[in-house]
């Protein structure tokens, strides 16, 4: 069998919903775009998952404005390297990366919106909750991702991801 020679690369999360933060992934195991991204012969590269490597799996819920520190930043540049390698690598011998498919609302792989805070640090408010607001921008870990991509002239290009909106029309990958 020949190679098709297309790849898309994913938000962690959607290869391993077992990674989000608990309660918030709407799917067992892997999101059902992987299963239609490989039936429709992609080739796929997981990206790490920075809260996952850097908080562990017993963390809670963040906001951007929680990762959006130097230590945070630098620490995604560095888990990013290798794969912006593998990038060039594959298009410079004849590959296609058609998309980088990021999670809508996640804090890091959040594309068109991510979730934000203006009470970060302190306590909570009286009823033990934080007011969390969704802001039309990027999360931390896309936001270093795509500033890669330009500074190494990658063009590929990046789509947000609504999980609980996904409707397997594949419909976004044809934008």
């Amino acid at each position: 069998m020949k190679r098709e020679k297309k790849i898309i690369v994913v938000s962690h999360c959607l290869l391993n919903c077992n990674s989000k933060v608990e309660g918030l992934s709407v799917f067992n195991g892997a999101h059902d775009v992987v299963r239609r991204i490989t039936n429709e012969g992609y080739g796929i590269i997981q990206l790490p998952c920075p809260e996952m490597i850097m908080y562990g799996i017993k963390r809670w819920g963040h906001v951007k404005n929680q990762f959006d520190t130097p230590f945070f930043r630098s620490q995604c540049r560095s888990l990013l390297t290798p794969y912006i390698q593998q990038f060039k690598d594959y298009m410079e011998n004849g590959y296609s990366i058609d998309s980088i498919i990021a999670v809508n609302y996640s804090p890091s792989c959040g594309y068109d919106k991510t979730c934000i805070s203006r009470q970060c640090g302190g306590n909570s408010n009286e009823t033990g909750e934080y007011n969390v607001e969704i802001a039309n921008e990027k999360g931390v870990f896309i936001e270093i991702l795509e500033n890669m991509l330009k500074e190494e002239n990658l063009n590929i290009k990046i789509i947000g991801l609504n999980e609980k909106e996904y409707d397997d029309s594949f419909e976004f990958l044809q934008e």
